[in-house]
């Protein structure tokens, strides 16, 4: 299989390093200054063991490859993408008939939970990614992934549901570039458990690191709260956060890396590099839909989500928000 991995960021770097190191057939799909970077110097990949200089072919978009039925998509932009990269991508004719959308295995390695559903619109095959991959992408041509003895885990599975061997033939090939790659038939439970823990990274994107007994862990705390009461009245099944911790556990640790880049979660990272948008519509915005459609209130995640997108249009720097002040408001 070749793997296209689009969106070459914290996720896509990682997963696009690691496959080829490990001698898979891989493409990054990168748009801007950072393809540029990428095709003239190849990816600043630093891990664990060490920082080199990986040689990936770059596609700026899918006019630049010539899709081939063995090819696998991973789809591993920010949600807030992820309709203009299908609609890209779907109709794109694949070498001995058929249509992208129509023949293409397309995995959703993403946060959230909306990239499925937009997916299953024009893909026939999809599948879920429920991503535990601590790292950093703050400037072009650089990713950082400083955990170890794995680099992630991923949990894979069908949309909505199920296992097939193509997703068990993706898993294996992941399990051989050091991540720790396990097929479940509900992978949704684990990306709504994930999608939970998510809801932290809003909080510390807007005022600095989450540390126990703090006014931002407060804040974190009742935004959880709030998003598991939403789950609960809508019905939604989802995992124990111990099932995920369990699968983390002495598996994805951080690590000394020599001249890596530390960073907290994407939307800190978003907002670090004023990228001009985050996720936060598709991570807290879930919530407020579903607490709408169910009639639960949600005030924390929505004055959450109004701050993190004011912070983006205003190019405001991560942490310069009082999680105090946030409280007050509330």
């Amino acid at each position: 299989m070749r793997y296209i991995v689009i969106g070459a960021g914290a996720v896509g770097g990682s997963l696009g390093g690691r496959l080829h190191e490990s001698g898979r057939d891989v493409v990054l799909v990168a748009r801007g200054e950072h393809a540029a970077v990428l095709r003239a110097d190849g990816l600043r990949f630093t891990t664990p063991e060490g920082t080199r200089q990986v040689r990936i072919p770059v596609a700026g978009g899918p006019e630049d490859v010539e899709l081939r039925p063995d090819d696998v998509l991973v789809l591993a932009v920010k949600t807030q993408h992820t309709a203009d990269a299908l609609a890209r991508w779907a109709r794109r004719p694949v070498a001995g008939g058929g249509t992208a959308g129509e023949v293409l295995p397309l995995l959703c390695a993403q946060n959230g939970v909306e990239n499925e559903r937009l997916a299953l619109r024009l893909f026939r095959r999809v599948y879920g990614v429920c991503v535990v991959l601590p790292a950093a992408f703050l400037r072009p041509g650089a990713v950082t992934a400083a955990c170890g003895p794995y680099t992630g885990v991923l949990v894979l599975g069908g949309y909505p549901d199920g296992a097939d061997d193509t997703v068990r033939a993706v898993a294996a090939d992941l399990e051989d570039s050091v991540f720790r790659a396990p097929v479940v038939p509900d992978v949704m439970r684990f990306k709504y458990t994930k999608l939970l823990g998510n809801l932290a990274q809003t909080v510390e994107a807007l005022c600095g690191p989450v540390a126990p007994g703090s006014a931002a862990a407060e804040l974190a705390a009742r935004a959880r709260a709030e998003g598991t009461a939403v789950l609960k009245a809508a019905g939604t099944g989802f995992a124990e956060a111990a099932e995920l911790a369990a699968l983390r556990e002495g598996a994805v640790e951080p690590q000394p890396v020599p001249d890596g880049e530390r960073a907290l979660g994407s939307t800190w990272q978003s907002l670090a590099r004023g990228a001009g948008s985050v996720e936060a519509d598709y991570i807290n915005g879930e919530f407020v839909l579903l607490g709408r459609l169910h009639s639960v209130p949600t005030p924390v995640n929505e004055t959450l989500l109004s701050l993190a997108n004011a912070a983006a249009e205003q190019g405001r720097t991560p942490g310069s928000t009082s999680a105090e002040e946030i409280l007050s408001l509330l």
